[in-house]
């Protein structure tokens, strides 16, 4: 199994109900480890940058709205093979089709305010960590 590093995103619907600490735990459990973290308000500008691959997409401006609506923490996961473990503890993107026992089945509220985003591979995590991180700021 291969060490690797994945991006992770506590978005607005769980930092307004202080539930980092909470989606953090089922991380830890799961055999990630938090090596960089940082609670921030993402600016629209920053918003429309991260998301852009959806840009033509009908859920673009409402994604950026959301993720603009408050505080969220930004992370840099690692463990063997973190991307594929941190989406399984995520759990399917639309809440209603998420195992139990996943962040989305216990804390999401919406489609769209489904608490977590996670990248969905190697290469966009890297490209991911990158955007929000340097490359000091990441501690193993």
């Amino acid at each position: 199994m291969a060490i690797e590093r994945t991006f992770s995103i506590i978005k607005p619907d769980a930092t307004r109900r202080n539930l980092t600490g909470q989606i953090n735990t089922k991380l830890e459990a799961a055999g990630l480890r938090i090596v960089a973290q940082r609670r921030i308000r993402m600016s629209r500008e920053q918003a429309e940058a991260f998301y852009g691959v959806h840009r033509e997409r009908p859920f673009f401006g409402s994604l950026c709205s959301f993720m603009t609506s408050g505080p969220v923490v930004v992370q840099v996961l690692e463990g063997e093979n973190a991307v594929a473990r941190n989406r399984e503890v995520m759990g399917a993107t639309n809440p209603a089709n998420a195992a139990a026992g996943t962040i989305r089945k216990e804390f999401a509220e919406s489609i769209e305010a489904n608490s977590v985003h996670g990248s969905d591979s190697a290469e966009n995590a890297q490209i991911e960590i990158a955007f929000f991180f340097a490359g000091c700021d990441v501690v193993g």
